[in-house]
């Protein structure tokens, strides 16, 4: 047996429970894994309020990525083996938040030697989905990319690398993140009320790319900065997207491997802020879901 935390119910955390369940064998594609931490996401507690569709079956695991030593491959997968350390998606119908869980093999690259458990548990959504949103419009040196959210993990991962580029990074955070988001190096706009006009202000011209990872009302607010609709970039918002003109983020095959390397020669920095054990599993997705994270929050088994 092994330890799994789920859902038992669409709805809000009160549905979450740390449950026993059998360990299963990879199936094709698919590579068994002790896990060594999960990160955790705000897509996390989205798909447990029912916001992504109310469908599969439950008790439903929990966590999207993880990070661990591999315990047994599945069929048809090259290029693993048992004990090597990897950090990857879950399969379907699996959680990253588990003492041993299954990953797809084709969503898996091996961990560096040179990034951490905790690392590299954030990178196959955060990190890759940071990659992604900032190499979906090609900028060059000096163009002005906005991040709205720059307080969160992949925000604040999208704006390293933005200035990894050389653009002109603007973070768009709470007040309470403003050290956090000027210690990257970019230059902050505290969100809110007003955030439109203080973009503006900084930037007359108008910005070449606009990152988003808060959605709502930020992004509408945030989205007529850009010199165009479709240099509107959203991670967070399928439906504001459409209504403004913006663009979703379109994953690639490439970004985890990508941004695995970026992290492992030490350009980016995943900044793992908190960790909790597993069985604290719930304190840690309240913790984003309450949107006070101020960087990354891992569960450790």
């Amino acid at each position: 047996m092994t330890k799994v935390y789920t859902f038992n119910d669409f709805g809000g955390p009160e549905r979450q429970e740390l449950i026993d369940a059998e360990i299963v064998d990879p199936g094709p594609g698919e590579l068994a894994i002790e896990v060594r931490a999960a990160g955790v996401n705000p897509v996390d507690w989205k798909i447990r309020q029912g916001l992504l569709g109310k469908h599969g079956p439950l008790p439903m695991p929990m966590g999207r990525e993880a990070s661990g030593v591999v315990t047994a491959v599945g069929q048809g997968v090259t290029g693993f083996a048992v004990g090597d350390e990897v950090l990857g998606l879950v399969a379907p119908g699996h959680g990253a938040f588990a003492e041993r869980t299954v990953l797809a093999a084709d969503q898996t690259v091996a961990k560096p030697q040179e990034i951490s458990f905790d690392d590299a548990a954030t990178l196959p959504v955060a990190g890759a989905t940071a990659y992604d949103l900032t190499h979906q419009v090609e900028l060059k040196e000096g163009q002005t990319m906005v991040v709205v959210g720059a307080g969160g993990g992949i925000g604040r991962m999208a704006a390293q690398i933005g200035k990894v580029h050389k653009f002109d990074v603007v973070g768009v955070a709470s007040a309470g993140k403003r050290e956090l988001v000027e210690s990257l190096g970019v230059k902050f706009v505290e969100s809110g009320d007003g955030v439109a006009e203080r973009l503006r202000q900084l930037l007359p011209d108008g910005a070449d790319l606009v990152v988003d990872l808060a959605g709502g009302e930020a992004l509408r607010a945030a989205a007529p900065i850009a010199k165009e609709p479709a240099l509107v970039i959203t991670a967070a918002d399928v439906d504001t997207a459409r209504e403004v003109g913006a663009r979703v983020v379109e994953r690639t095959s490439e970004g985890l491997a990508k941004i695995t390397g970026v992290v492992q020669y030490g350009v980016v920095d995943p900044t793992v802020t908190a960790r909790y054990p597993l069985a604290e599993a719930g304190a840690a997705i309240a913790e984003v879901e309450g949107g006070h994270a101020a960087g990354k929050v891992v569960v450790i088994p």
